[in-house]
């Protein structure tokens, strides 16, 4: 039997979201073209917006489809960054974020010279408002995960923008890992901001919550300074050129009201299946140490450290008994290198390659984790023994 327990790295594809999506495609004209195919493409487009924009808690207008999580940080990081007034070029980032930001700020850094304000985070993957706060004066632009996609930590969403607002500095959330488990509500988090600054931006992405994969979003507050990164159209209100995925926009959609619907009923469901995990992961190798917040944690995040064992070592044996798991992001797969957020939590290089993340989503079941459960003696005796060696 295949057990999945990758659903942080992609979740299956709903029904409904592809059927949306055939409907959608059906339609077959460009939403930008004035004939009435290309206007009733663009009621379709609309309406997936407006649908989107209810379950994020902002305006329509304030939704911008992009191509995934990716392309919605880099847009967000470093448009705000272009598009800043006179003054710093520091970026506020807080240590452990997902490599779309990281990365990102990397390339300002190196091509534009930014400056960066690193906030460091607590051994259970927290940031500190206050230092957060702190560091958010006078910067150009703050950045910050809404929920750690390795170790699970939720933040204090509502803190954050509180601080980044009194700092008069635009922040952007990376709520792709959040969204869909935990509430999710960009007009609340933005009420105390003030023009052009506190939460100005947040992403998302559709794969995440079982919608297509290459379909993503971008909320952007209308009192945003954005500088695009694509040209040539004037499309979405002229911060991403290029003609719209109507028929993505539509599942994206879908897929977001359906994950909203279930979110309360998925998070008690899926919280219960991990503390059972857990305990059967501690009865197996006593010695493990569950990673990130104990409590303010998304509901299907299981991040381990299994002493004495190399994850990847513990990824390899677990696949080959049908049980697909992974050592941190999918988005650095391949990559040999010990994780940075395990870094950035305070930990040791050898910790933070004996670490394996598991990730519960709405396919998952008992018989899943029991499954899990069996395999996990031998596969860790076997790893440990490797590492020994």
């Amino acid at each position: 039997m295949a057990v999945y327990l990758d659903h942080a790295a992609t979740t299956p594809l709903r029904d409904e979201a592809r059927d949306a999506w055939l409907e959608a495609a059906a339609v077959g004209a460009n939403a930008s073209s004035i004939h009435g195919g290309g206007q009733a493409a663009r009621r379709v487009l609309e309406d997936a917006r407006e649908r989107l924009a209810a379950v994020l808690g902002c305006d329509a207008p304030e939704v911008v489809f992009t191509s995934g999580g990716t392309e919605s940080i880099n847009t967000a990081v470093t448009g705000l960054w272009s598009a800043r007034c006179a003054g710093t070029a520091d970026v506020v980032l807080p240590d452990g974020e997902h490599h779309a930001t990281l990365d990102a700020v990397a390339a300002l850094a190196a091509r534009e010279g930014a400056g960066v304000r690193e906030v460091p985070l607590d051994a259970t993957g927290r940031i500190d408002p206050e230092a957060f706060a702190a560091a958010a004066r006078g910067a150009a632009l703050a950045t910050a995960l809404i929920a750690n996609n390795e170790v699970g930590t939720v933040q204090d969403a509502a803190a954050l923008a509180a601080g980044a607002a009194g700092a008069g500095t635009p922040l952007h959330f990376d709520a792709v890992s959040a969204f869909g488990h935990v509430s999710v509500d960009f007009a609340r988090w933005r009420a105390d901001a003030s023009p052009g600054a506190g939460l100005v931006a947040l992403s998302v992405s559709a794969h995440k919550v079982g919608g297509p994969v290459g379909v993503g979003a971008l909320v952007v507050a209308r009192t945003a300074r954005l500088s695009p990164l694509l040209h040539g159209g004037g499309q979405q209100r002229g911060l991403r050129a290029g003609t719209q995925d109507i028929a993505g926009a539509s599942a994206f959609a879908v897929a977001a009201e359906l994950a909203e619907t279930e979110r309360a009923g998925e998070a008690a469901r899926l919280s219960a299946l991990r503390d059972a995990l857990l305990r059967g992961i501690r009865d197996v190798v006593p010695g493990a140490e569950i990673l990130g917040d104990p409590v303010d944690r998304l509901p299907g995040n299981v991040h381990v450290l299994f002493p004495d064992a190399a994850g990847e070592t513990l990824l390899f044996l677990l696949d080959q008994a049908g049980i697909s798991v992974s050592t941190g992001s999918a988005c650095q797969a391949g990559v040999p290198e010990p994780s940075h957020v395990v870094l950035a939590l305070g930990r040791t290089e050898r910790e933070a390659r004996s670490v394996l993340r598991l990730t519960l989503g709405r396919t998952s079941t008992a018989a899943d984790v029991a499954a899990f459960l069996a395999a996990l003696p031998d596969a860790y005796a076997r790893a440990a023994a490797s590492a020994r060696r």
